[in-house]
């Protein structure tokens, strides 16, 4: 079974989930273009990344999510697969493909909200914008760009994919 990113659940609610993410490490890959092409691009060099495209030809465990940030300023979208746990940037191999970015993610409170279907942009919008709703009818605060995370791979019927819209947040100190 594919390991999945850690978290730890601080609360469930409000149509959402709070968790905590520790620091992690991703490989990631900067892409300009639409949302749809964007993360089918990506996924080619990071593949062959943890494929053995690397030096030293060494294989990476594959792991969910496959994660997406867009920005709306631009066509750019960052796509990442998160390293297996216990990773760290001087362990994993150095990337022969100058587009794969290897680095840490620092510790993260998010409000998430899961949903299954397609990998559409306007389903990205939608759960995004539902999930801004719920995190400031909460008194949360955003603290950063919303992402999309994918669990699945491509051939598995899309009403059994499971998705995520991830958005950091303001860690606020708990009155329980």
């Amino acid at each position: 079974m594919t390991e999945q990113q850690s978290y730890q659940v601080l609360s469930t609610g409000h149509d959402f989930e709070l968790r905590r993410y520790p620091s992690h490490i991703v490989a990631e890959v900067e892409m300009v273009g639409s949302f749809d092409h964007a993360g089918n691009a990506a996924f080619r060099p990071l593949v062959s990344f943890i494929s053995g495209r690397n030096r030293g030809g060494e294989k990476v465990a594959m792991t969910a999510p496959v994660v997406q940030q867009p920005s709306k300023q631009t066509d750019t979208h960052l796509v990442s697969f998160v390293m297996p746990t216990g990773s760290t940037v001087e362990s994993l191999p150095i990337p022969l493909d100058a587009s794969v970015n290897v680095h840490e993610v620092p510790e993260q409170i998010a409000a998430v909200s899961r949903f299954s279907g397609r990998w559409t942009e306007k389903s990205y919008d939608d759960h995004v914008a539902a999930l801004r709703t719920s995190v400031a009818d909460a008194g949360l605060k955003a603290a950063g760009d919303p992402r999309y995370a994918r669990f699945d791979p491509p051939w598995k019927p899309w009403f059994l994919r499971r998705n995520e819209v991830v958005l950091p947040v303001v860690e606020v100190a708990s009155s329980h």
